[in-house]
């Protein structure tokens, strides 16, 4: 698991070697992103988590988990926020089934 954040670490030098202010703007962002404000380090991971197991990150999925338990979060916060970003998921593929699906086979009986 932590080759892979590793490696991504790794790459972001490389990349910082050849385009320095792309990767400070970069770190800026997320870092005034990430800071504590109405949410906490730890809340703010676990948002984090969620996006990423939606996006299929694998990286920043296991980068997230780590932060998320290094800001204080417990393994149950860690686990619900998966299971949150599964429903949200499931929620995904359920409006497009009801929704662009359900249009598109309107459109073909009309044609059929």
């Amino acid at each position: 698991m932590d080759e892979k954040v590793d490696a991504y670490k790794i790459g972001v030098g490389h990349m910082n070697e050849a385009l320095p202010n792309v990767v400070e703007a970069y770190h800026n962002f997320t870092g005034t992103c990430f800071a504590d404000g109405a949410l906490g380090a730890k809340e703010k991971q676990l948002v984090a988590l969620g996006i990423s197991l939606f996006a299929n990150n694998e990286v920043c999925t296991l980068y997230h988990v780590q932060e998320a338990l290094s800001s204080g979060a417990k393994p149950q916060q860690v686990l619900e926020a998966a299971a949150v970003a599964a429903a949200v998921g499931g929620g995904h593929a359920m409006s497009q089934g009801v929704t662009r699906v359900q249009r598109a086979l309107e459109d073909w009986r009309q044609t059929h």
